[in-house]
């Protein structure tokens, strides 16, 4: 409609119709058609100055329209799980109200938008980057476990450091351990007993702090070479692309909202949350991913046995082997004199093969760490030509 002033302009036009003025000039006038001259006029003999505002659109009648008592049913169950989307919540009230007509998945994130339970998230920019190495797919239980730390917060005086492993492609959260430290001792203990109940997986991916990565040779790690020693293929994600193990991000996200806002006064308060969460999320939280199902629906422990105390290292293709000392460093024979090899085989047994005189390749069971130089006492990498004609095939 033309009016400028809606509400000047409306008092002039009837105030003038009142004072004898035709219709059809005042509309040519106003700029305005002859029928909402009249429903204006008509507006203000039956209402005066208030019958000049504009009125709702709304329709009278909203058919279609959730029923408030269903409206109400979709908002409590979001304050009884406040991390629960729609989805998760329509599958809960069809699971606890059957038979009921319960609105549409959209229908209730409308719901919850409009009463400012859900809020938009920002998501992160996709940058397309070459991956330091192949990730594999997870295709069944325990192909792949995802392990890390949730960023530390405080419990009372002490800071606390949650590590969490879970299944890659079941989302069962098999530990979350609320430790003191990142240091690597604790780590393999919390491991060590998560292998206990569920037996091991065939590969573990991290990303490339410490405990689970190092600066050293081939960025292994103490808790890299144990795990190693256990059969367990590592796996680890590029830098700065904390997406290539979203869903063990997605769940840190959850846990955090659910177990840390706000933190238990000490440590074992705060696992005694952690326990609670995990019970919830392994046995009642269904997961889209897994068609509505839970992790415990669908997950099973592994084939592979933890074995506590594994065969000592023979290397009966190598020429001779060593162990390396607390130190890190190996006494090599020939050379008569030891070489730093890395902290990380601390206790380990490495093999050396001779390629030339005071040449040795030194491999950690089919992992080669490089080339011993017997002169220089030092380990270097290898060259390509030195061992393409021989493939490591120690065995356990």
């Amino acid at each position: 409609m033309p009016w400028k002033n809606q509400m000047n302009e409306r008092m002039q036009f009837v105030m003038r119709l009142e004072s004898g003025e035709r219709m059809s000039a005042l509309c040519r006038e106003f700029n305005i058609s002859r029928k909402t001259g009249y429903k204006f006029l008509n507006r203000w003999q039956e209402y005066g100055r208030e019958g000049l505002f504009d009125r709702s659109k709304r329709p009278y009648r909203s058919p279609n329209r959730t029923p408030r008592d269903l409206e109400a049913l979709v908002i409590e169950s979001r304050f009884r799980h406040p991390t629960w989307g729609p989805k998760k919540l329509h599958w809960e009230l069809e699971r606890e109200h059957p038979g009921l007509p319960l609105p549409g998945v959209s229908t209730m994130a409308v719901i919850l938008r409009r009463e400012g339970l859900v809020h938009g998230r920002k998501r992160p920019r996709r940058r397309a980057s070459p991956t330091l190495g192949p990730l594999r797919e997870a295709t069944s239980p325990n192909a792949v476990w995802c392990i890390d730390f949730k960023g530390q917060f405080k419990t009372g005086k002490r800071y606390c450091y949650p590590l969490t492993v879970s299944d890659q492609h079941t989302r069962y959260l098999l530990g979350c351990e609320a430790l003191e430290g990142t240091q690597g001792q604790p780590v393999m203990d919390a491991l060590a007993s998560v292998f206990r109940l569920y037996g091991v997986p065939e590969a573990m991916r991290s990303d490339n702090g410490s405990p689970f990565a190092s600066t050293g040779r081939h960025g292994l790690s103490k808790v890299g070479v144990w795990l190693m020693r256990q059969n367990i293929h590592l796996e680890r994600i590029e830098p700065g692309h904390p997406e290539q193990n979203g869903r063990h991000e997605r769940m840190h996200r959850t846990l955090k909202q659910e177990t840390a806002r706000p933190a238990k006064c000490n440590i074992l308060a705060q696992q005694e949350r952690f326990d609670a969460f995990r019970d919830e999320y392994n046995n009642n939280r269904p997961h889209e991913g897994l068609g509505m199902k839970t992790p415990a629906d669908v997950y099973q422990p592994s084939l592979r046995a933890y074995v506590e105390r594994p065969k000592p290292l023979e290397y009966p293709l190598h020429d001779f082997s060593v162990v390396v000392n607390n130190e890190g460093k190996a006494r090599i024979k020939p050379a008569k004199k030891s070489v730093y090899i890395g902290t990380a085989f601390a206790g380990q047994r490495i093999g050396l093969r001779g390629l030339d005189k005071d040449c040795w390749l030194a491999h950690f069971m089919t992992t080669e760490l490089g080339l011993v130089d017997g002169k220089l006492h030092t380990l270097i990498a290898v060259p390509a030509e030195k061992t393409q004609h021989w493939t490591p095939n120690s065995e356990d």
